[in-house]
Protein backbone atom coordinates (compact mmCIF):
# COMPACT_ATOMS: atom_id res chain seq x y z
CA UNK A 1 0.00 0.00 0.00
CA UNK A 2 1.41 3.07 -1.25
CA UNK A 3 0.79 6.75 0.49
CA UNK A 4 -1.17 7.99 -2.59
CA UNK A 5 -4.46 7.52 -2.84
CA UNK A 6 -7.56 7.90 -4.97
CA UNK A 7 -9.75 9.61 -1.98
CA UNK A 8 -7.44 13.02 -1.89
CA UNK A 9 -9.98 15.83 -2.64
CA UNK A 10 -8.60 18.98 -4.42
CA UNK A 11 -11.79 20.66 -3.51
CA UNK A 12 -12.40 24.04 -4.34
CA UNK A 13 -8.76 25.55 -3.82
CA UNK A 14 -5.76 25.72 -6.30
CA UNK A 15 -3.62 22.50 -5.32
CA UNK A 16 0.31 22.94 -5.92
CA UNK A 17 0.28 19.08 -6.88
CA UNK A 18 -2.69 18.00 -8.36
CA UNK A 19 -4.55 20.11 -11.35
CA UNK A 20 -8.37 18.72 -10.74
CA UNK A 21 -7.59 15.56 -8.93
CA UNK A 22 -5.68 12.80 -8.13
CA UNK A 23 -4.85 11.34 -11.58
CA UNK A 24 -4.60 14.84 -12.96
CA UNK A 25 -0.48 15.59 -11.85
CA UNK A 26 1.20 18.66 -12.69
CA UNK A 27 4.01 18.48 -14.66
CA UNK A 28 6.82 19.39 -12.20
CA UNK A 29 5.30 17.20 -9.43
CA UNK A 30 4.63 13.93 -12.02
CA UNK A 31 8.53 11.83 -10.64
CA UNK A 32 7.55 12.91 -7.21
CA UNK A 33 4.26 11.48 -7.78
CA UNK A 34 5.49 8.20 -9.42
CA UNK A 35 8.01 8.36 -6.32
CA UNK A 36 5.51 8.10 -3.92
CA UNK A 37 3.06 5.68 -5.96
CA UNK A 38 5.72 2.68 -5.22
CA UNK A 39 6.42 3.85 -1.92
CA UNK A 40 5.06 1.57 0.95
CA UNK A 41 3.70 2.96 3.54
CA UNK A 42 5.69 1.35 6.25
CA UNK A 43 8.50 2.80 4.50
CA UNK A 44 7.58 6.25 4.35
CA UNK A 45 6.72 5.81 8.11
CA UNK A 46 10.29 4.68 8.66
CA UNK A 47 11.35 7.84 7.07
CA UNK A 48 9.20 10.41 8.85
CA UNK A 49 10.12 8.82 11.75
CA UNK A 50 13.93 9.04 10.95
CA UNK A 51 13.57 12.83 10.39
CA UNK A 52 11.66 13.38 13.68
CA UNK A 53 14.77 11.72 15.35
CA UNK A 54 17.68 13.58 13.48
CA UNK A 55 15.27 16.66 14.49
CA UNK A 56 15.30 15.88 18.22
CA UNK A 57 18.78 15.13 18.13
CA UNK A 58 20.13 18.89 16.26
CA UNK A 59 17.83 20.53 18.66
CA UNK A 60 15.72 21.76 15.70
CA UNK A 61 13.22 23.25 17.51
CA UNK A 62 10.73 26.73 18.64
CA UNK A 63 9.08 27.55 21.70
CA UNK A 64 5.52 28.25 22.22
CA UNK A 65 5.30 31.02 25.13
CA UNK A 66 1.67 30.12 26.19
CA UNK A 67 1.80 26.56 26.06
CA UNK A 68 1.66 25.24 29.62
CA UNK A 69 2.76 21.95 29.15
CA UNK A 70 6.51 23.23 28.46
CA UNK A 71 7.29 25.72 25.68
CA UNK A 72 9.71 23.80 23.68
CA UNK A 73 8.93 21.55 21.14
CA UNK A 74 10.08 19.97 17.54
CA UNK A 75 9.46 21.80 14.81
CA UNK A 76 6.84 20.19 12.82
CA UNK A 77 8.08 18.56 9.16
CA UNK A 78 6.23 17.30 6.73
CA UNK A 79 7.78 15.27 4.09
CA UNK A 80 5.95 15.62 1.09
CA UNK A 81 8.09 18.77 -0.41
CA UNK A 82 6.42 21.98 -2.20
CA UNK A 83 8.31 22.75 -5.99
CA UNK A 84 8.51 25.32 -7.67
CA UNK A 85 9.39 25.32 -11.25
CA UNK A 86 11.96 27.54 -12.80
CA UNK A 87 9.62 30.05 -14.34
CA UNK A 88 7.87 30.27 -11.72
CA UNK A 89 10.83 31.47 -9.24
CA UNK A 90 11.93 33.90 -11.45
CA UNK A 91 9.18 35.97 -11.35
CA UNK A 92 9.48 35.48 -7.69
CA UNK A 93 12.73 36.16 -7.40
CA UNK A 94 12.09 39.57 -9.74
CA UNK A 95 9.18 40.79 -7.84
CA UNK A 96 11.15 40.17 -4.92
CA UNK A 97 14.03 42.46 -5.75
CA UNK A 98 11.74 44.82 -6.62
CA UNK A 99 10.43 45.04 -3.56
CA UNK A 100 13.22 45.45 -1.38
CA UNK A 101 14.85 47.98 -3.64
CA UNK A 102 11.98 49.95 -3.26
CA UNK A 103 11.44 49.61 0.59
CA UNK A 104 15.26 50.75 0.93
CA UNK A 105 14.54 53.48 -0.76
CA UNK A 106 11.36 54.14 1.24
CA UNK A 107 13.40 53.79 4.66
CA UNK A 108 15.89 56.25 2.99
CA UNK A 109 13.62 59.11 2.44
CA UNK A 110 11.50 59.02 5.33
CA UNK A 111 14.59 59.31 7.47
CA UNK A 112 15.61 62.02 5.25
CA UNK A 113 14.27 64.15 3.51
CA UNK A 114 10.42 62.35 3.46
CA UNK A 115 9.74 63.57 -0.09
CA UNK A 116 7.19 60.64 -0.25
CA UNK A 117 5.21 62.46 2.40
CA UNK A 118 5.50 65.94 0.85
CA UNK A 119 3.97 64.47 -2.63
CA UNK A 120 1.43 62.62 -0.62
CA UNK A 121 2.07 59.42 -1.41
CA UNK A 122 1.50 57.69 1.82
CA UNK A 123 -0.85 60.04 4.48
CA UNK A 124 2.17 61.37 6.64
CA UNK A 125 0.75 60.98 9.86
CA UNK A 126 0.43 57.12 9.68
CA UNK A 127 4.32 57.60 9.23
CA UNK A 128 4.72 60.00 11.89
CA UNK A 129 1.94 57.93 14.35
CA UNK A 130 3.51 54.78 13.24
CA UNK A 131 4.65 52.99 16.51
CA UNK A 132 8.32 51.71 14.87
CA UNK A 133 8.67 55.36 13.36
CA UNK A 134 12.20 56.35 15.06
CA UNK A 135 12.23 60.25 15.42
CA UNK A 136 15.65 60.03 17.08
CA UNK A 137 17.49 58.38 13.59
CA UNK A 138 16.56 61.33 11.64
CA UNK A 139 18.97 62.49 9.56
CA UNK A 140 21.11 59.66 10.66
CA UNK A 141 23.22 57.99 8.17
CA UNK A 142 23.47 54.26 7.81
CA UNK A 143 26.32 51.75 6.50
CA UNK A 144 26.17 51.66 2.67
CA UNK A 145 22.58 53.67 2.57
CA UNK A 146 21.27 49.93 3.09
CA UNK A 147 18.38 49.67 6.04
CA UNK A 148 17.25 46.38 5.36
CA UNK A 149 19.60 43.36 4.93
CA UNK A 150 18.03 40.43 5.73
CA UNK A 151 13.96 40.30 4.89
CA UNK A 152 11.73 37.75 4.82
CA UNK A 153 8.79 38.35 2.66
CA UNK A 154 5.24 35.98 3.44
CA UNK A 155 3.84 34.85 -0.35
CA UNK A 156 0.86 33.17 -0.57
CA UNK A 157 -1.77 31.87 -3.37
CA UNK A 158 -4.96 32.80 -4.79
CA UNK A 159 -7.87 30.48 -6.25
CA UNK A 160 -6.07 30.64 -9.64
CA UNK A 161 -2.62 30.15 -8.69
CA UNK A 162 -1.08 34.14 -8.35
CA UNK A 163 1.31 34.62 -6.50
CA UNK A 164 0.49 37.47 -3.91
CA UNK A 165 1.96 39.54 -0.89
CA UNK A 166 1.09 38.61 1.81
CA UNK A 167 3.74 40.72 4.29
CA UNK A 168 6.86 41.71 4.62
CA UNK A 169 9.41 41.31 7.77
CA UNK A 170 11.96 44.03 7.94
CA UNK A 171 13.24 43.46 11.44
CA UNK A 172 14.12 40.34 12.67
CA UNK A 173 12.77 37.72 9.93
CA UNK A 174 12.96 34.25 11.47
CA UNK A 175 13.27 30.82 10.35
CA UNK A 176 16.36 30.92 7.63
CA UNK A 177 17.34 27.84 9.98
CA UNK A 178 14.26 25.62 9.78
CA UNK A 179 14.66 25.54 5.85
CA UNK A 180 18.46 24.80 5.52
CA UNK A 181 17.55 21.94 8.05
CA UNK A 182 14.72 21.11 6.21
CA UNK A 183 16.54 20.32 2.85
CA UNK A 184 19.53 17.88 5.14
CA UNK A 185 16.28 15.96 5.96
CA UNK A 186 15.03 15.87 2.46
CA UNK A 187 18.46 14.96 1.44
CA UNK A 188 18.51 12.50 3.71
CA UNK A 189 15.20 10.89 2.95
CA UNK A 190 14.92 11.12 -0.41
CA UNK A 191 18.41 10.77 -1.87
CA UNK A 192 17.61 9.83 -5.38
CA UNK A 193 14.62 11.49 -6.07
CA UNK A 194 16.00 14.17 -5.02
CA UNK A 195 19.26 14.03 -7.12
CA UNK A 196 16.92 13.34 -10.04
CA UNK A 197 15.23 16.78 -9.83
CA UNK A 198 17.56 19.01 -10.25
CA UNK A 199 16.97 20.94 -7.50
CA UNK A 200 18.49 24.44 -7.00
CA UNK A 201 20.88 25.02 -3.75
CA UNK A 202 20.08 26.76 -0.70
CA UNK A 203 22.94 26.00 1.26
CA UNK A 204 25.04 29.15 0.44
CA UNK A 205 22.52 31.10 2.72
CA UNK A 206 24.61 31.10 5.26
CA UNK A 207 27.84 32.20 3.27
CA UNK A 208 25.55 34.79 1.84
CA UNK A 209 24.17 36.42 5.02
CA UNK A 210 28.07 36.97 6.08
CA UNK A 211 28.96 38.14 3.07
CA UNK A 212 26.30 40.69 3.23
CA UNK A 213 26.96 41.64 7.03
CA UNK A 214 30.67 41.77 6.03
CA UNK A 215 29.63 44.45 3.29
CA UNK A 216 28.32 46.75 6.22
CA UNK A 217 31.52 47.10 7.90
CA UNK A 218 32.38 50.47 9.24
CA UNK A 219 36.49 49.87 8.96
CA UNK A 220 38.09 48.25 6.03
CA UNK A 221 41.28 46.63 6.18
CA UNK A 222 41.54 43.37 8.66
CA UNK A 223 38.84 41.18 8.59
CA UNK A 224 36.16 42.77 10.37
CA UNK A 225 34.56 41.25 13.22
CA UNK A 226 30.71 40.46 13.43
CA UNK A 227 28.51 38.85 16.00
CA UNK A 228 24.87 37.98 16.49
CA UNK A 229 23.35 39.63 18.97
CA UNK A 230 20.47 37.42 20.79
CA UNK A 231 17.93 37.81 23.33
CA UNK A 232 19.10 34.63 25.11
CA UNK A 233 17.93 30.86 25.72
CA UNK A 234 13.94 31.85 26.31
CA UNK A 235 13.27 33.55 23.06
CA UNK A 236 11.09 31.37 20.74
CA UNK A 237 14.01 31.71 17.70
CA UNK A 238 17.21 30.69 19.51
CA UNK A 239 17.63 27.33 17.96
CA UNK A 240 17.90 29.72 14.98
CA UNK A 241 20.00 31.78 16.14
CA UNK A 242 22.93 29.70 17.53
CA UNK A 243 22.26 27.48 14.44
CA UNK A 244 23.36 30.86 11.95
CA UNK A 245 26.39 31.86 14.25
CA UNK A 246 27.50 28.52 14.04
CA UNK A 247 27.13 28.39 10.29
CA UNK A 248 28.61 31.77 9.62
CA UNK A 249 31.58 30.86 12.68
CA UNK A 250 30.76 34.27 14.22
CA UNK A 251 30.16 34.80 17.93
CA UNK A 252 26.97 34.95 19.63
CA UNK A 253 26.54 37.14 22.11
CA UNK A 254 23.81 38.65 24.60
CA UNK A 255 23.50 42.23 25.68
CA UNK A 256 25.80 41.64 29.08
CA UNK A 257 28.48 40.43 26.74
CA UNK A 258 29.06 43.49 25.08
CA UNK A 259 30.21 46.98 26.53
CA UNK A 260 30.60 50.74 24.37
CA UNK A 261 33.62 52.59 25.15
CA UNK A 262 34.33 56.31 23.20
CA UNK A 263 31.54 55.19 21.17
CA UNK A 264 32.75 51.89 20.27
CA UNK A 265 30.89 48.36 20.84
CA UNK A 266 33.54 45.50 22.64
CA UNK A 267 33.00 42.19 22.92
CA UNK A 268 34.32 40.68 26.37
CA UNK A 269 36.50 37.38 25.75
CA UNK A 270 38.54 36.13 28.05
CA UNK A 271 41.63 37.77 26.34
CA UNK A 272 40.39 40.85 27.05
CA UNK A 273 37.94 43.36 25.12
CA UNK A 274 37.52 42.83 21.36
CA UNK A 275 36.26 45.32 18.85
CA UNK A 276 32.84 44.60 17.22
CA UNK A 277 32.44 45.98 14.19
CA UNK A 278 29.01 44.45 12.38
CA UNK A 279 25.97 43.20 14.78
CA UNK A 280 23.26 40.70 13.45
CA UNK A 281 20.30 41.75 15.94
CA UNK A 282 17.76 39.57 16.63
CA UNK A 283 16.38 42.20 19.35
CA UNK A 284 14.12 44.60 18.63
CA UNK A 285 14.64 48.38 18.60
CA UNK A 286 12.84 48.91 21.80
CA UNK A 287 15.44 46.37 24.48
CA UNK A 288 18.79 47.50 21.64
CA UNK A 289 20.07 50.19 24.25
CA UNK A 290 18.13 51.16 27.55
CA UNK A 291 19.59 54.68 27.67
CA UNK A 292 17.37 55.66 24.23
CA UNK A 293 14.39 52.95 23.99
CA UNK A 294 13.05 51.01 27.26
CA UNK A 295 14.79 52.25 30.09
CA UNK A 296 13.62 48.18 31.95
CA UNK A 297 15.37 46.30 29.12
CA UNK A 298 18.41 44.08 30.57
CA UNK A 299 18.55 42.92 26.68
CA UNK A 300 20.25 45.28 24.98
CA UNK A 301 23.56 47.17 25.34
CA UNK A 302 23.57 50.74 27.12
CA UNK A 303 25.76 53.40 24.87
CA UNK A 304 25.02 51.06 21.63
CA UNK A 305 22.81 53.82 19.68
CA UNK A 306 25.75 56.26 20.22
CA UNK A 307 28.28 53.99 18.89
CA UNK A 308 25.51 53.16 15.96
CA UNK A 309 25.26 57.11 15.25
CA UNK A 310 29.18 57.61 15.11
CA UNK A 311 29.84 55.29 12.47
CA UNK A 312 31.54 53.31 14.71
CA UNK A 313 29.49 49.48 14.39
CA UNK A 314 26.94 48.59 12.07
CA UNK A 315 23.52 47.12 12.43
CA UNK A 316 21.71 44.41 10.32
CA UNK A 317 18.56 45.38 10.33
CA UNK A 318 18.88 48.89 11.14
CA UNK A 319 17.08 50.96 13.56
CA UNK A 320 13.83 51.91 12.18
CA UNK A 321 13.18 49.40 9.84
CA UNK A 322 10.07 48.39 11.45
CA UNK A 323 8.15 51.24 9.88
CA UNK A 324 8.00 49.97 6.33
CA UNK A 325 6.62 46.23 7.61
CA UNK A 326 3.53 47.91 9.54
CA UNK A 327 0.42 46.34 8.17
CA UNK A 328 -1.00 49.77 7.25
CA UNK A 329 2.27 50.67 5.14
CA UNK A 330 1.81 47.59 3.51
CA UNK A 331 -0.95 48.92 1.69
CA UNK A 332 1.19 51.29 0.19
CA UNK A 333 3.98 49.83 -1.29
CA UNK A 334 2.25 49.03 -4.63
CA UNK A 335 2.67 52.98 -4.63
CA UNK A 336 5.87 52.95 -3.46
CA UNK A 337 7.45 50.92 -6.27
CA UNK A 338 5.94 53.44 -9.30
CA UNK A 339 6.65 56.32 -7.00
CA UNK A 340 10.44 55.06 -6.11
CA UNK A 341 11.13 53.07 -9.50
CA UNK A 342 8.93 54.24 -12.13
CA UNK A 343 7.11 50.14 -12.30
CA UNK A 344 4.35 49.07 -12.25
CA UNK A 345 4.94 46.15 -9.29
CA UNK A 346 5.43 42.13 -10.23
CA UNK A 347 3.99 40.68 -7.31
CA UNK A 348 0.75 42.09 -6.56
CA UNK A 349 -0.91 42.86 -2.59
CA UNK A 350 -4.04 41.31 -1.28
CA UNK A 351 -6.84 43.54 -1.14
CA UNK A 352 -6.35 45.76 1.72
CA UNK A 353 -8.55 48.16 3.55
CA UNK A 354 -7.20 50.77 5.67
CA UNK A 355 -9.82 51.53 9.63
CA UNK A 356 -7.86 54.80 9.35
CA UNK A 357 -9.96 55.93 6.21
CA UNK A 358 -13.11 56.47 6.80
CA UNK A 359 -15.03 54.48 4.08
CA UNK A 360 -12.74 51.85 4.47
CA UNK A 361 -13.39 51.76 7.62
CA UNK A 362 -17.51 51.88 7.58
CA UNK A 363 -17.16 48.85 5.17
CA UNK A 364 -14.84 47.01 7.21
CA UNK A 365 -17.44 47.92 10.58
CA UNK A 366 -20.20 46.36 8.77
CA UNK A 367 -18.76 43.67 6.81
CA UNK A 368 -16.49 42.11 9.61
CA UNK A 369 -17.06 39.00 9.56
CA UNK A 370 -16.86 38.81 6.07
CA UNK A 371 -13.22 39.96 5.93
CA UNK A 372 -9.70 38.99 7.89
CA UNK A 373 -8.51 41.81 10.42
CA UNK A 374 -5.41 42.68 11.56
CA UNK A 375 -3.46 44.56 13.90
CA UNK A 376 -0.55 47.04 12.32
CA UNK A 377 2.37 45.78 14.32
CA UNK A 378 1.46 42.32 15.47
CA UNK A 379 3.44 38.83 14.22
CA UNK A 380 2.89 35.15 14.19
CA UNK A 381 -0.89 34.84 13.81
CA UNK A 382 -1.98 36.92 17.13
CA UNK A 383 -3.81 39.89 16.80
CA UNK A 384 -6.35 38.32 14.09
CA UNK A 385 -9.85 37.97 13.40
CA UNK A 386 -10.29 35.59 10.25
CA UNK A 387 -14.47 37.09 10.09
CA UNK A 388 -15.88 34.06 8.34
CA UNK A 389 -14.24 31.29 10.93
CA UNK A 390 -14.80 33.41 13.97
CA UNK A 391 -17.64 33.65 16.62
CA UNK A 392 -20.39 36.99 16.99
CA UNK A 393 -18.88 37.46 20.11
CA UNK A 394 -15.03 37.48 18.26
CA UNK A 395 -16.15 39.53 15.57
CA UNK A 396 -18.07 42.37 18.02
CA UNK A 397 -15.11 42.58 19.98
CA UNK A 398 -12.54 42.92 17.14
CA UNK A 399 -15.41 46.03 16.21
CA UNK A 400 -14.83 47.62 18.96
CA UNK A 401 -11.70 47.43 18.87
CA UNK A 402 -11.50 48.84 15.43
CA UNK A 403 -13.61 51.46 16.38
CA UNK A 404 -11.24 52.15 19.43
CA UNK A 405 -8.38 52.58 17.26
CA UNK A 406 -8.77 52.90 13.59
CA UNK A 407 -5.18 53.43 13.08
CA UNK A 408 -4.05 50.23 14.46
CA UNK A 409 -6.21 47.64 11.88
CA UNK A 410 -6.33 46.80 8.25
CA UNK A 411 -8.72 44.21 6.79
CA UNK A 412 -8.74 42.20 3.85
CA UNK A 413 -10.59 39.91 1.64
CA UNK A 414 -10.34 36.34 2.47
CA UNK A 415 -7.88 34.78 0.42
CA UNK A 416 -8.43 30.75 -0.34
CA UNK A 417 -4.72 29.56 -0.11
CA UNK A 418 -3.60 26.94 -2.14
CA UNK A 419 -3.40 23.58 -0.45
CA UNK A 420 -0.62 20.95 -0.58
CA UNK A 421 -0.44 17.22 -0.35
CA UNK A 422 0.27 16.68 3.61
CA UNK A 423 0.63 13.75 5.87
CA UNK A 424 -1.68 14.35 8.40
CA UNK A 425 -3.99 11.62 10.08
CA UNK A 426 -2.42 8.58 8.51
CA UNK A 427 -3.29 9.77 5.04
CA UNK A 428 -2.36 12.40 2.74
CA UNK A 429 -4.57 15.47 2.84
CA UNK A 430 -4.80 18.93 2.00
CA UNK A 431 -3.22 21.73 3.91
CA UNK A 432 -3.01 25.53 3.03
CA UNK A 433 0.56 26.91 2.71
CA UNK A 434 2.33 29.74 2.24
CA UNK A 435 6.09 31.08 1.53
CA UNK A 436 8.52 33.36 2.85
CA UNK A 437 11.78 33.41 0.57
CA UNK A 438 14.48 35.15 2.40
CA UNK A 439 16.26 38.06 0.86
CA UNK A 440 19.70 39.82 1.43
CA UNK A 441 20.74 43.23 0.47
CA UNK A 442 24.60 43.52 0.40
CA UNK A 443 27.07 44.36 -2.37
CA UNK A 444 23.81 42.99 -4.28
CA UNK A 445 20.66 41.42 -3.48
CA UNK A 446 20.59 37.56 -3.22
CA UNK A 447 16.95 35.84 -2.98
CA UNK A 448 17.81 32.21 -1.55
CA UNK A 449 16.16 29.61 -4.63
CA UNK A 450 13.21 28.43 -2.17
CA UNK A 451 12.56 29.67 1.36
CA UNK A 452 10.22 28.45 4.42
CA UNK A 453 7.16 26.92 2.91
CA UNK A 454 4.79 26.81 6.24
CA UNK A 455 1.73 24.71 6.59
CA UNK A 456 -1.33 24.63 8.38
CA UNK A 457 -1.66 21.41 9.88
CA UNK A 458 -5.02 21.32 11.32
CA UNK A 459 -7.60 20.96 8.56
CA UNK A 460 -9.30 24.06 7.12
CA UNK A 461 -6.70 26.46 9.12
CA UNK A 462 -5.02 29.51 7.44
CA UNK A 463 -3.16 30.15 10.32
CA UNK A 464 0.68 28.89 9.32
CA UNK A 465 2.56 30.03 12.21
CA UNK A 466 4.59 27.20 14.23
CA UNK A 467 3.16 28.99 17.89
CA UNK A 468 -0.33 28.42 16.40
CA UNK A 469 -0.07 24.67 15.41
CA UNK A 470 1.86 25.02 12.08
CA UNK A 471 4.67 22.71 10.34
CA UNK A 472 6.85 23.22 7.37
CA UNK A 473 7.88 21.61 4.26
CA UNK A 474 11.14 21.53 2.03
CA UNK A 475 10.87 23.83 -0.97
CA UNK A 476 12.22 22.78 -4.36
CA UNK A 477 13.13 25.22 -7.01
CA UNK A 478 13.74 23.70 -9.70
CA UNK A 479 16.92 24.71 -12.39
CA UNK A 480 13.57 24.11 -15.42
CA UNK A 481 10.03 23.75 -15.56
CA UNK A 482 9.44 19.97 -14.85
Amino acid sequence: MSILSSQYDVAKFFDEMFATGPADVRAHYRRLATRLGTLPLAEFDQRRAAVDLAFLRRGVTFTVYSDSQGTERIFPFDLIPRIIPNTEWKRIEAGLIQRITALNLFLDDIYHGQKCLKDKIVPAQLILGAKHFRREFMNCPVPRGIYVHICGTDLIRDHDGNYLVLEDNLRCPSGASYMLENRAAMRRAFPNLFQSYGVRPVETYSDDLLKSLLHIAPRGGDKPNVVLLTPGVYNSAYFEHTFLARQMGIPIVEGRDLVVNDSKVYMRTTAGLVLVDVIYRRIDDDFLDPLVFRSDSMLGVPGLVNAYRAGNVALANSIGTGVADDKVIYAYVPKLIKYYLGEDPILANVNTYLASEPLDRKFILENIEKLVVKAANEAGGYGMLIGPASSKEECAKFRAEVAANPRNYIAQDPIALSRSPTWCNGQLEGRHIDLRPYILYGEKITVTPGGLTRVALRMGSLVVNSSQGGGSKDTWVLTGDE
